[in-house]
């Protein structure tokens, strides 16, 4: 292909490029607010300049530990000050952050700690028997071979300080010492290339080994500020971290608080109560979830409420499609709610369900269910599509056609690490392969129908189990639903809804219980989408809130087909 003309032959230099970076954020927060609150944890209060000179020691005390370009840094902790301050201070080193979900075990986080190659594992005290138990897993597969990684433990004054100890005792560098072997005013410098990793994350892994998901610096400075620019996020806002920040980064708002000279508030634990105390103590404005996390809120007993909210606060919710229900009663309740979707390859959300005024007049279910599509593509993202996966060819906006979501842009992953199979079938055609099946709307937006492998094929015809989970969750009784396929001896698969009850709803006659929702269904789906059976039970979830489909897929399985449907 010729090369495109222009209208000058001017050169790039030092003084009109440079990579692009979300580290600078960090050095014009600290120089704009260097007093203004950073993180907050409990009794511990950083600002802006408390942050910057953490972080520099961060990465100088790695630096003089060899620990730079080419090496990863793995953390494993909850929303606490330490794994903020390592979104920064890692790649200021030159290495990359690696965030380890702190519910896997210890088998696949030694698999990851393996796979990363990673020189050092910093370590929240509350998880160190965690990785104590990972290193150990690889040492013993490894043998002699085996090198282990630079331990440094992260003490939290509102933990009991025994665990801390323990590691002390076994040789761990407690994080604050290390930090003071570091220079405040170490000299980091931005990467050359802005295509260099800045972080590396990893997939849930729920059929095969976890994908490592490779990041690059460049997307990570686009999506912080396409992230707060589709929220409408404005300058010192108080973000409520109930996201954890090993998941896609916080979404990239680590990042993008220190763009906006923010506050984050940190949670250890994600509870309803901890949630209304932070809105009305700390001045809490923004915080993420998963619908799970909505659901608690909407469902959280009248004691652990502080109602009405002292203000709006901006919620946006991913991770799973939340039921228009919940949707609602968020928005009773006050919060003002950004749906939007995205996976670990597109650095987190990379669509919005973007607001349009005229909603504002329709009844509610319609907002409602205008409201739980999954919109458009983020202004960092270039390309967006729902098309068929065999012909590449774009679905018609017709609102029922499915197709497979498909982008491309500077906001999709650099790829796999270490894995080229599973980059040439991401990659295939020249767009990153979501997964996920959708339709595309009139008015463009899509909405997102279910995962490839989560569609029931009912004698030959396809059902959503999102669709139906929509309509289950709409029972009173029903606190939570997902629903999965079932073998059926006359339709070769039937829905089978997995059902967590809210408090106080009587369970003496389950099987009474099953047949009503099953009869609440039918008045609102076709006859073969209406669940042939209802089981009851708390659902399985990931750290992120999303529950676990394939382990209901199991159980689906040991109950056997259903046996003579009429339906």
């Amino acid at each position: 292909m010729a090369a495109e003309r222009d209208i000058d032959d001017l050169p790039r230099n030092d003084a009109n490029y440079t990579a692009l970076t979300p580290l600078w954020f960090l050095e014009r927060a600290a120089l704009a607010h260097p007093a203004r609150a950073s993180v907050v944890h409990g009794p511990l209060r950083y600002t802006w300049a408390d942050t910057y000179r953490r972080c520099r020691r961060l990465a100088s005390a790695l630096a003089r530990r060899s620990v730079g370009h080419g090496s990863t840094v793995a953390v494993i902790a909850p929303n606490v000050p330490a794994i903020y301050e390592a979104h920064f201070g890692v790649p200021m080193a030159g290495a990359v952050v690696n965030c380890v979900n702190i519910r896997l075990n210890a088998a696949t986080v030694a698999f990851l700690l393996d796979h990363s190659s990673a020189d050092v594992v910093m370590v929240d005290q509350e998880f160190f028997s965690l990785a104590e138990d990972a290193l150990r897993i690889i040492a013993y597969q490894k043998k002699g071979a085996f090198k282990q990684p630079l331990l440094i433990v992260i003490g939290d004054q509102t933990c009991d300080p025994a665990a801390l100890q323990d590691a002390l005792r076994k040789g761990a560098i407690e994080y604050e010492t290390f930090l003071e072997s570091g220079d405040p005013e170490f000299a980091w410098k931005p990467p050359q290339d802005e295509w260099k990793s800045i972080a590396l994350g990893y997939t849930s892994g729920t059929t095969s080994n976890p994908k490592g998901v490779v990041l690059h610096h460049r997307g990570a400075y686009l999506m912080a500020l396409s992230g707060a620019v589709v929220w409408g996020m404005n300058e010192g806002a108080v973000y409520l971290w109930t996201l954890p920040m090993f998941h896609c980064n916080g979404w990239c708002y680590t990042w993008t608080l220190a763009a906006l000279c923010g506050t984050s508030i940190c949670l250890r634990q994600v509870l309803a109560k901890a949630i209304f105390s932070a809105i009305a103590n700390q001045g809490v404005t923004h915080f993420c979830g998963a619908p799970v996390v909505l659901n608690t809120i909407v469902n959280a007993p009248p004691a652990d409420t502080i109602l009405p909210l002292p203000r709006i606060v901006n919620v946006m919710t991913a991770g799973a499609a939340p039921p228009p229900s919940i949707l609602a009663s968020m928005s009773k309740l006050g919060f003002r709610i950004t749906h939007t979707y995205g996976l670990s390859e597109t650095y987190g959300p990379s669509t919005v369900c973007a607001w349009k005024p005229e909603w504002d007049s329709l009844p509610a279910d319609e907002r409602a269910r205008l409201h739980a599509r999954q919109g458009i593509q983020y202004v960092g993202l270039e390309g967006l599509d729902v098309v068929d996966p065999k012909t590449m060819a774009p679905v018609p906006a017709d609102g029922t056609t499915m197709g497979e979501i498909v982008m491309r842009g500077n906001c999709v992953m650099k790829g796999y690490l270490k894995n080229p199979k599973a980059n040439a079938e991401a990659f295939e055609n020249g767009w990153f392969h979501s997964g996920d099946l959708a339709v595309r709307h009139a008015d463009g937006y899509i909405e997102v129908r279910d995962r490839a492998k989560d569609i029931i094929i009912s004698g030959g015809e396809n059902i959503s189990s999102l669709e139906v989970e929509k309509a289950v969750y709409l029972h009173p009784a029903v606190l939570e639903a997902s629903v999965v396929a079932r073998a059926d001896e006359q339709w070769g698969e039937s829905p089978c809804v997995f059902v967590t009850l809210k408090d106080g709803v009587g369970r003496s006659d389950e099987a009474a219980l099953a047949r009503d929702i099953m009869t609440f269904c039918r008045e609102r789906l076709p006859g073969y989408w209406v669940p042939k059976s209802v089981v009851f039970g708390p659902l399985p979830k990931t750290a992120t809130g999303k529950i676990k489909k394939h382990e209901l897929r199991a159980k689906a399985k040991v109950l056997g087909p259903v046996r003579k449907s009429r339906m």
